[in-house]
């Protein structure tokens, strides 16, 4: 009984959620067109991303809620709102390879506000923000603009909700996963050697996987 009202619990969220999150992207695509990649399939992604976007919430939500019934409801809430968060990027980086400040800025506040509320060591917090930042910044720059600027961002926020241990774990991983798609990628010809590779799904959904864990 109580893993069913869970259930409903998360399709709730998911609905709401989702449908705002939906919303929300189609509000920054109308407004930003100018830097999505591919401007011309905006009506079909529109079209589809609810039936996609909130069963994919209903499922994370429920299993997190599930499983993660030994956390504090304030801990487990920024639980949610921080996978919540992740889901959109990963959304907007696969559909658009962008992820947009306005969606970045509010889950940089509340990954700030998480520090004090979830009693976190706010320097090494800090800490991984800043270095995770610079290290990216500086591999955009080797790169020659391989590393995107949502991706700079996506770090120093991870950092900031994460700290240094797990954020490098979650980097690693990320780097791996994201090595290993473009392989092949590149076998089946899906991608040239000079086109454009999103790394930022691969950060985000190691991030939801190691949070999980």
């Amino acid at each position: 009984m109580l893993i069913l009202m869970k259930c409903v619990l998360a399709g709730f969220l998911a609905a709401g959620s989702g449908l705002l999150g939906c919303r929300w992207m189609d509000d920054l695509y109308q407004k930003s067109t100018a830097i999505l990649s591919f401007p011309d399939k905006v009506a079909a992604q529109q079209a589809r991303r609810p039936r996609e976007f909130i069963p994919t919430l209903f499922l994370l939500f429920a299993f997190t809620l599930i499983t993660m019934h030994h956390l504090h409801p304030v801990r487990l809430a920024f639980l949610l709102v921080f996978q919540y968060f992740l889901l959109l990027y990963t959304w907007t980086d696969i559909e658009q390879h962008v992820i947009f400040d306005r969606m970045m800025i509010p889950f940089a506040v509340l990954g700030a506000i998480s520090l004090p509320v979830l009693d976190r060591v706010v320097t090494d917090h800090l800490e991984a923000a800043a270095v995770g930042g610079i290290v990216f910044l500086l591999l955009a720059i080797v790169t020659h603009g391989g590393i995107g600027g949502g991706d700079i961002k996506l770090i120093a926020v991870l950092g900031l909700w994460l700290g240094t241990d797990m954020l490098l774990t979650i980097v690693i991983s990320g780097v791996v996963l994201a090595g290993i798609a473009a392989i092949i990628m590149l076998v089946t010809k899906k991608k040239g050697r000079q086109d454009y590779f999103a790394y930022g799904p691969y950060f985000t959904l190691s991030a939801l996987a190691f949070t999980l864990l």
